[in-house]
């Protein structure tokens, strides 16, 4: 072929040209299937099959070894010499008669047993507005008074004095609906002071809210969760007029929002700083107000970047609230521990945090699906 040179004395490499036909060949094997694209993730190589097949072999052993547990060996028939018969099972298989036993206990606490529908019933209702909340074609202004009216009937519903029910304080409370309403309650009501604390970060036109805002959230953040709580328990009291008192769950409330806040705070800051400038600028040029451009343009934006983020806070704080122990308040964990007191039942801890452990999950599987739905959801236009 021909040589091309830059100049008669630097020549170059040569160029060439293909001039056969190269014989066509077959189109990739396109694996749409679950099955075929799951054999070509397990089974693409020699080592990839081994390493498949390896696995499998110890999730198999445990699975069997967990099922002879769990069902072949277990005691399930309640009642009677139930724990004799466990006994004589310790150690082979369950004792599933002592979830029986105990699981009004560890659900709702020390709530007198005659009233625990009560405590049911608001879990239920909490569950029911987060799960109106999620869908996004309920989020609309009314959305806020549904939270307001929740959040009265919950509190009816546990302390009771109104209505014909009986007066039930908050420290006869405990369990599940003490987890739920404290992780509830404390970071919905943290995210609003989250937004604010971010937005006032990134403030450059007022320095003294800037500086408030960096104080705040770097001084929280910088502290254990337990010293809040202690601040919260035995502190604030002593701050208050001897005629005054503030129940102790309500200031654990408040002390897990506004801790809760200052860690979504540098989340959602992370969302606006990704967002680019143009964004602003652009809401500048068209006229929008401070407010309006936050609104409408930066903070939706924002706040779907930031969504793994806020999920991953959420789950967090869900399963912190076990730490409110330290301050005499008695969470679903420590509801389960104290079941686990009765020497009757003592040595059955595997089951009872078997069952604690699936709430658990439960709750935060639901969210962390969710946080994957509502990301495909926002994201259509990528």
């Amino acid at each position: 072929m021909t040589g091309f040179t830059a100049s008669s004395s630097a020549p170059i490499a040569a160029h060439f040209v293909r001039v056969a036909v190269e014989a066509a060949r077959p189109p990739p094997a396109i694996r749409t299937g679950r099955l075929e694209r799951l054999s070509s993730a397990l089974f693409a190589s020699a080592p990839s099959a081994m390493l498949t097949l390896a696995f499998a072999l110890v999730v198999g052993w445990a699975s069997w070894h967990f099922a002879r547990w769990a069902l072949l060996d277990a005691v399930f028939a309640a009642g009677g010499d139930a724990s004799v018969r466990c006994r004589a099972a310790e150690g082979v298989g369950a004792c599933w008669p002592m979830l029986a036993e105990k699981w009004r206990l560890i659900v709702f606490g020390l709530y007198p047993y005659d009233a625990q529908w009560r405590p049911a019933l608001a879990c239920l209702l909490m569950v029911v507005i987060l799960a109106v909340s999620a869908i996004p074609r309920f989020w609309r202004r009314w959305l806020a008074v549904v939270w307001l009216v929740g959040a009265g009937a919950v509190a009816v519903l546990l302390w009771g004095g109104i209505a014909g029910l009986a007066f039930v304080p908050s420290d006869a409370w405990g369990g599940l609906p003490v987890t739920v309403l404290l992780a509830t309650i404390g970071l919905v009501s943290g995210f609003p002071l989250g937004v604010l604390l971010a937005l006032a970060r990134r403030s450059h036109a007022y320095p003294g809210i800037r500086a408030f805002a960096v104080a705040y959230i770097e001084l929280v953040r910088a502290v254990p969760l337990v010293v809040v709580l202690y601040m919260a328990s035995v502190m604030f009291p002593l701050l208050l007029p001897q005629d005054v008192t503030v129940a102790k769950l309500l200031r654990v409330q408040v002390a897990i929002a506004l801790f809760a806040a200052a860690y979504l705070a540098e989340v959602i800051r992370g969302g606006l700083e990704a967002i680019p400038k143009g964004q602003g600028e652009a809401a500048d040029a068209i006229g929008l107000g401070y407010w309006k451009k936050m609104a409408f343009v930066i903070l939706p934006q924002a706040l779907r970047i930031a969504i793994p983020g806020i999920v991953n806070t959420f789950i967090s704080f869900f399963k912190a609230t076990s730490i409110v122990v330290v301050v005499g308040i008695f969470d679903l964990l420590t509801a389960a521990k104290r079941a686990l007191a009765d020497p009757e039942w003592q040595g059955y801890g595997f089951e009872v945090y078997l069952f604690v452990g699936a709430l658990y999950f439960a709750f935060c599987f639901s969210m962390s699906r969710y946080s994957h739905w509502l990301e495909g959801r926002l994201a259509r236009d990528r």
